[in-house]
């Protein structure tokens, strides 16, 4: 198979992911109606209805598996290291991006805060929720930084197959094909100057 035959093939991939996910997302849109004017909001019957669902933080602390409780301060220990990575890639990229022409990554596009004002969740719960939703943000958008990094310096697949393939790789040359990979860098590189949000 040749490598414009493969390309169009991972173009149609991606093409199709990006139409589950507007697919996904309009239908959670229309049932639950959860957003106006980019806000969240709920109809006074439903949030009343979701209240009533809530178990108190002392209760869920009661009921809670004391191996829970014990090992909680080790997940939150590491918010520490996690601010100090946001802010290293954030400064990296900054800097960076602007040097070599690539579109930066909209941090606010990674890491949204929106579950902690489900009516549900106790107090716990939301700021859990809020933990996640930066320390898995932020995971993210580490990984955007450093795919984009990755295609402007070694845009080239592995030879091993990885676990995890971040949004840039089935752009990359083969593992090996060193003509492909000279005749594509610039162009690669180029790219990312051009990149949507």
């Amino acid at each position: 198979m040749s490598i414009d035959k493969i390309s169009q093939l991972i173009d149609k991939i991606h093409e199709l992911e990006d139409t589950l996910k507007d697919e996904i997302y309009k239908k959670e849109q229309s049932s639950k109606q959860f957003l106006k004017n980019n806000k969240i909001c709920f109809e006074k019957i439903v949030k009343e209805r979701l209240e009533k669902e809530k178990i108190s933080s002392i209760r869920y602390i009661k009921d809670a598996n004391i191996l829970y409780i014990l090992s909680s301060p080790v997940i939150y220990f590491m918010i520490f290291p996690a601010i100090f990575l946001d802010i290293s890639v954030s400064i990296y990229q900054a800097i960076n991006f602007r040097v070599y022409k690539i579109k930066r990554v909209k941090r606010g596009d990674y890491i949204v805060f929106d579950r902690h004002h489900l009516p549900y969740l106790n107090t716990i719960e939301k700021i859990n929720c809020l933990y996640c939703s930066y320390f898995n943000g932020l995971i993210a958008y580490v990984c955007e930084i450093a795919a984009r990094t990755e295609q402007f310096w070694c845009p080239i697949r592995h030879a091993k197959k990885i676990a995890y393939k971040h949004s840039r790789y089935d752009k990359f040359v083969g593992f090996g094909d060193y003509e492909e990979y000279k005749k594509r860098l610039d162009e690669l590189r180029d790219e990312l100057s051009k990149l949507d949000s």
